[in-house]
C-alpha cells in the first residue's frame, strides 16, 4: 500500500507517510543543474522530461512516501490567456486583469498547450515511481491565482484585496473561470496519473472572516466537487495557508480529505476542529532545518508524539527553503523513519 494514500483514505498506515513541500526544487544540486541547462524557469516547467527528472529527483535521494508535479500554479493563468514569463532575481510576471472585459477575453486552458505538457510530465512522473510511492498532482486555489492575476504576478496583495472586499462583477466572474480552469486542470492530471491533489491557496490568511467563505471556501470546494463529480471519493489536501485557527472551517467547508498546516499552530490542536475523518499535514518549521539539529529533532518529536500516523502526513510548514543543507534533510528524515 501506499502510506500518503492509506492516511488520505483512514487507514492506518504501515509508516509515518511523508514528503515534503518544494521537495523538487533549489535545493538540489542536480535541479540547479537541470535548471541550468533548460535555459529558464518555464521552459523546465514545459519540458515534460525535464519536469519529470526534477519531479523524481528528490526520492532518488530520499526515503519520501510520494512526489509532487513539477510545476507552477500560474500555468492556469498562462494557459487561460495571460502572458507570463519569469525574471531572474524578481520572479514571476503575469499580464493583468482588471475589468469585465479583460476577464471575458480569458480562455478555459482547456487543451492549451500548457495543460497537455504538464499531462505528459504527469504520465512520465507516474511510470518512474516505486509501488509504494504516491503521485501528487496540484493547483493554485482560486483566490491566490486570482491575485497573481490582479497584481501581476507580484507577491503583494493589497489591491487583489481590495477588489475581492468590493467584489465586483468582474472579480466573480474570474474566480468563477478560474474553478472552471482549475478543476479541468486537475481532471487532466489524475486522467495522467495523479493519485492525489494538493489546492495551494498560499494567500488565504489574508482574507477576513467575513469574506472568507465567498472568496476562498466556495471556489475551493466547487473544485472538489467538479472533480468528485469525475471521480468520485478522490482525496484531495487543501494548503489554505495562514488561516490559523479557521482550518476546521476550511475542512468543513471545502470537503477536503486532508488540510495542510503552517508552522505557527499546533497540529493536535487542529485535529480536534476537524471531522474525525479529515486528517492534517504538516507542521514542522522550514527554518528549523537551516539551523541547530537537536532542535529541529526536537520539534519532530513532538510533533510525531502528539499526532497519530494515521491521521497525519509529515511535512512542512511551507516550502523548504533553498539553503537547506542536504544533511539536515537526510537527518529529517532518518528521524521520521525511526519513529515508525
Amino acid at each position: 500500500m501506499k502510506p500518503v494514500l492509506d492516511v488520505l483514505a483512514g487507514r492506518k498506515p504501515e509508516r509515518r507517510a511523508m514528503w515534503i513541500m518544494r521537495q523538487a526544487g533549489r535545493y538540489l544540486p542536480e535541479y540547479r543543474a537541470l535548471r541550468a541547462k533548460a535555459g529558464s524557469f518555464l521552459d523546465l516547467c514545459y519540458n515534460p522530461e525535464f519536469a519529470c527528472e526534477v519531479t523524481l529527483q528528490p526520492l532518488r535521494r530520499f526515503d519520501f512516501d510520494a512526489a509532487i508535479l513539477f510545476s507552477d500554479i500560474l500555468v492556469v493563468p498562462h494557459a487561460m490567456g495571460l502572458h507570463l514569463e519569469f525574471k531572474e532575481g524578481e520572479g514571476p510576471v503575469l499580464e493583468t486583469v482588471s475589468d469585465l472585459e479583460s476577464v471575458q477575453r480569458l480562455s478555459l486552458g482547456h487543451k492549451s498547450w500548457q495543460f497537455e505538457r504538464v499531462y505528459e510530465t504527469v504520465a512520465r512522473a507516474k511510470a518512474g515511481l516505486g509501488a509504494e510511492q504516491a503521485l501528487i498532482g496540484f493547483c493554485g486555489g482560486p483566490w491566490t491565482v486570482a491575485s497573481y492575476m490582479i497584481e501581476g504576478g507580484s507577491s503583494k496583495r493589497q489591491r487583489a484585496l481590495a477588489v475581492a472586499m468590493a467584489n465586483p462583477v468582474w472579480f466573480s466572474l474570474l474566480l468563477q473561470k478560474l474553478v472552471e480552469a482549475s478543476t479541468d486542470y486537475l481532471l487532466g492530471q489524475i486522467k495522467a496519473g495523479a493519485e492525489t491533489v494538493q489546492i495551494f491557496d498560499s494567500w488565504a490568511g489574508d482574507v477576513p472572516d467575513e469574506a472568507m467563505q465567498r472568496v476562498v471556501i466556495n471556489p475551493i470546494a466547487a473544485i472538489i466537487a467538479g472533480v468528485r463529480a469525475v471521480y468520485p471519493e478522490f482525496p484531495v489536501i487543501v494548503f489554505a495557508r495562514g488561516v490559523g485557527d479557521r482550518h476546521g472551517f476550511v475542512a468543513r467547508g471545502t470537503s477536503a480529505n486532508c488540510v495542510g498546516l503552517e508552522e505557527d499552530v499546533v497540529a493536535s490542536e487542529v485535529l480536534k476542529q476537524l471531522p474525525d475523518h479529515v486528517t492534517v499535514q504538516g507542521n514542522l518549521s522550514n527554518a528549523l532545518l537551516l539551523g541547530d539539529e537537536a532542535l529541529m529533532i526536537s520539534a519532530v518529536r513532538k510533533i510525531l508524539n502528539s499526532v497519530p500516523r494515521e491521521r497525519h502526513i509529515f511535512n512542512l510548514g511551507h516550502g523548504i527553503l533553498p539553503q537547506t543543507e542536504i544533511s539536515m534533510v537526510e537527518r529529517l528524515v532518518q528521524e521520521v523513519r525511526l519513529a515508525g
